[in-house]
């Protein structure tokens, strides 16, 4: 077992021990576990919790009563003691019945790492909507493993692991909590239903719509408080922002576009939380681009694409037109910056260069742009030419006898809605 200590500044009254377990699963599934404890460690620093020390366990697979097994138990047992830690936190997904066994072996508060992410979620949800999400995920994860929440609910007075819903809801039997999570799942019905709405009506409208997404912590609300001016939380640690946010964005040929920036996403993200915010990320199967904003100087870069890539495959939107931004250039050293790709595809950019923003939105700009189409109108058609506004930018007009000629720069998606109407008319 090898044992890490960290120096860290107490934010609240958890003060933990992180806990790995190495299986031949998790070597199979490509997981990085030196990587995934260090994130945790980051999860913990976010989540408010003091973290006093890390150990990692290699064994062939996992212990169904103890996890990690009853003399790895005493070895925690002992180390807890040593140092004062009231908390255990284990960076895979632990059953109920593991939770309480090993609550009451330890007397400590045990938790997984699904339940330190819903925890910071919590933390972060400040819409009614984003609230009734968090609400959802928990209590979908809570509810099989109610037998062995009863001592974690009333230890510490709450704490990590015990935001969101609540000591009182979770402690109600069964039924009680399936009838809120049937109340949770019809409230997110109708949000879904409004949001589908709204997407009706932007298609209608033509508005066309860039989504951000990204590993947590990549840049996104950075990015887009930059691009927009926005007024939104920015700060250095992991789910900064939990609520989407959509701007207008102005290109440089005056056009007007949305920008949404999406929940970040992360590794191991719990299922339950990918079910209770889809109708959140769908938004993003409705963007007509989607920018993939990538810190380029992450050690673990590929490993991030990767798991943006899986999640963007699941949400059905891996095939959009894709964008990759290499952000943070400006932390990066020259080797790093190397290897990064650019080409129209591929940009490298710093969010506070004013330049990188520049070029940033004249690829925007001629990505969403069609190409020039002339057409030439009959000057009493004074519809068709109305309809030329709505397909694109005017640029330029001359008379020509009974006719008007129009040369236009399209707008892709008002172009491919509209512009069947004048087909006959181009020259």
């Amino acid at each position: 077992m090898q044992s890490t200590t960290y120096d860290t500044t107490p934010e609240e009254s958890s003060r933990a021990i992180l806990v790995s377990l190495v299986t031949d699963d998790v070597k199979r599934s490509g997981i990085d576990p030196v990587y995934s404890l260090e994130e945790l460690v980051a999860l913990a620093d976010t989540a408010g919790v003091e973290v006093l020390s890390s150990m990692s366990q290699n064994r062939e697979k996992k212990d169904t009563r103890w996890f990690i097994g009853k003399g790895k138990v005493q070895e925690l047992k002992l180390i807890a003691d040593e140092l004062g830690a009231n908390t255990a936190i284990f960076d895979q997904e632990l059953s109920g019945a593991q939770v309480r066994n090993l609550e009451e072996e330890l007397d400590l508060k045990i938790i997984d790492r699904t339940q330190l992410i819903l925890d910071i979620f919590a933390q972060r949800a400040k819409t009614r909507e984003g609230i009734i999400q968090v609400e959802l995920a928990q209590l979908s994860y809570l509810l099989p493993r109610l037998a062995g929440q009863g001592r974690n609910l009333s230890r510490l007075g709450g704490g990590i692991g015990s935001r969101g819903p609540g000591e009182s809801k979770l402690e109600t039997d069964r039924r009680h909590i399936r009838g809120r999570i049937d109340e949770l799942k019809r409230q997110i019905a109708e949000v879904e239903k409004h949001r589908a709405q709204q997407r009706q009506r932007r298609i209608k409208s033509g508005t066309v719509q860039v989504a951000l997404v990204g590993y947590t912590n990549a840049g996104k609300s950075t990015l887009l408080r930059q691009l927009t001016n926005a007024d939104v939380y920015v700060q250095n640690q992991l789910f900064a922002t939990l609520d989407p946010t959509s701007r207008t964005l102005e290109l440089p040929g005056g056009r007007e576009i949305v920008l949404t920036d999406t929940v970040g996403f992360i590794q191991n993200l719990p299922h339950h939380l990918i079910a209770a915010f889809r109708a959140t990320l769908e938004e993003v199967n409705e963007a007509n681009l989607v920018l993939h904003v990538v810190d380029a100087s992450s050690a673990m870069l590929k490993d991030q694409m990767k798991v943006v890539d899986q999640l963007l495959q699941e949400l059905g939107a891996v095939d959009k037109p894709q964008i990759q931004i290499y952000n943070k250039k400006d932390l990066c050293t020259p080797e790093q910056l190397e290897l990064l790709p650019e080409d129209d595809w591929n940009l490298r950019l710093s969010a506070y260069d004013e330049k990188d923003l520049e070029k940033l939105l004249n690829r925007l700009q001629e990505e969403l742009t069609g190409g020039t189409v002339t057409y030439r109108v009959p000057a009493a058609r004074g519809d068709l030419a109305s309809q030329l506004y709505k397909i694109g930018e005017v640029i330029s007009q001359d008379f020509d006898e009974e006719h008007i000629v129009y040369e236009v720069r399209l707008h892709k998606g008002e172009a491919e809605k509209y512009a069947y109407l004048l087909e006959e008319y181009k020259v």
